[in-house]
């Protein structure tokens, strides 16, 4: 229980780094409304034209007699369309990070250097289009997996009882171990952790974990608030990942307000490297 609480204070504690450092908190908004309007225009889309596609896909019921055509078909639009919906949370961090990966990095490194003693930060030393390749690379595998607990959740939701209270908790359980997942690669990944040993240390700690992502999860099923929260939540992410690691980390409560401008010349240059 006592790890619960503790990730969800590395939840709130991002939140404030981040309401502290304006302008870190406004380039880390950007990536986040570009994913926003991409999943928007694809689930209209999808809104649009879900029957049609479904029409396509099921040529066999194209003789049968109303009103079983229209039941059957119907009732597959709205499962396509749930589905996507839920891919859609369970892929906006993975897509949101990929698009944003020199923001966030950025954003990561700041975080670093405020609760290090030294005032430094790990750095991966590899070039832009290597760690684009590897986070891309492990996104991959990561929404896959997601993807097959998705479609298992989805089909267990058909469970009578069990599919109306147990599984939309555990859906939500699950969603959050993966949305934590995505966001500490930001800032395991420039320490060289690859994926596997990401997930073994992140096994290790569920409860912090779960404390961490499922708030995080039951917010995110809104998109539009995902893209106030992504900043912080990366923030959360690479303080909750110095824990995780065992390293000492200080209180950057104090900083003051003016060390916003330095925010800004920060994120200028890591994006022209």
């Amino acid at each position: 229980m006592r790890d619960l609480g503790a990730g969800f204070h590395y939840l709130l504690k991002g939140q404030r780094w981040v309401a502290r450092h304006g302008k870190q908190y406004g380039f880390g908004l950007i990536p986040g409304l570009i994913t926003l309007v991409l999943y928007a225009a694809a689930l209209v889309a999808l809104a649009t034209w879900g029957e049609d596609v479904v029409s396509w896909a099921t040529p066999f019921a194209d003789d049968w007699s109303s009103p079983w055509q229209g039941l059957f078909r119907g009732f597959l639009t709205v499962v396509l369309f749930a589905l996507a919906l839920l891919l859609s949370v369970l892929t906006f961090t993975a897509v949101t990070l990929l698009i944003g990966q020199p923001f966030y990095e950025n954003l990561s490194e700041k975080v670093d250097r405020d609760v290090s003693p030294d005032g430094t930060a790990p750095e991966s030393g590899l070039p832009l289009w290597r760690e684009l390749w590897i986070s891309a690379r492990d996104s991959l595998r990561i929404v896959v997996r997601a993807a097959l607990w998705a479609v298992l959740l989805f089909a267990l939701g058909f469970v009578p009882v069990v599919g109306q209270t147990v599984i939309p908790v555990l859906g939500f359980f699950v969603t959050g171990f993966f949305l934590t997942e995505e966001l500490t690669a930001v800032a395991l990944q420039r320490r060289g952790v690859d994926l596997r040993a990401r997930l073994t240390l992140l096994r290790s700690r569920k409860p912090l974990i779960w404390g961490f992502g499922t708030p995080l999860a039951l917010a995110f099923v809104v998109p539009f608030v995902a893209v106030f929260l992504m900043p912080g939540a990366v923030a959360g992410a690479t303080l909750m990942a110095r824990e995780l690691l065992g390293e000492e980390s200080q209180d950057g409560e104090d900083e003051s307000e003016g060390s916003d401008e330095s925010d800004g010349e920060t994120v200028s240059g890591g994006l022209g490297t």
